[in-house]
């Protein structure tokens, strides 16, 4: 496990550094396997073309999962975020070559009570702002 955050050493306005986590079609097979979602449109080119995609897409659900893995990397401890929720603004393309790659940052906007703050997250692919309204409540050390 790695150094937790302390609820001491965060302000309103702390930012937490941009990573960057790359997507290829190989993980959204695992993911549908995980998640029992083997909707064609995240892993057949020519089915998501079909239905007027202009590729294959990431499971929102799994965008979603990378948001959540970089808030807890983020904390030290996968239970310490409490509350988590997003909208989901655009699709994430999955080329077969190279695969996309997921730009999340995150700003510390409101300290709670009970060593609690939101954060507030942006996260990105292909210029394009694939979460909204994402924050999440973190319980920190």
């Amino acid at each position: 496990m790695t150094a937790q955050v302390k609820y001491a050493d965060v302000e309103v306005g702390t930012e937490i550094p941009e990573r960057t986590f790359t997507i290829d079609r190989a993980n959204l097979v695992m993911y549908a396997g995980a998640s029992g979602d083997f909707n064609p449109i995240h892993w057949r080119e020519s089915f998501a073309k079909a239905v007027g995609l202009p590729d294959v897409i990431a499971h929102g659900m799994y965008t979603m999962a990378q948001a959540g893995r970089f808030v807890t990397d983020w904390a030290g401890d996968p239970g310490a975020v409490v509350d988590y929720g997003v909208r989901f603004s655009a699709p994430v393309v999955v080329p077969d070559e190279g695969g996309a790659t997921l730009q999340i940052s995150g700003r510390v906007e409101e300290k709670l009570d009970d060593n609690k703050v939101v954060v507030a997250l942006t996260a990105r692919a292909a210029d394009h702002k694939v979460l909204t309204r994402a924050k999440a409540v973190v319980r920190l050390a």
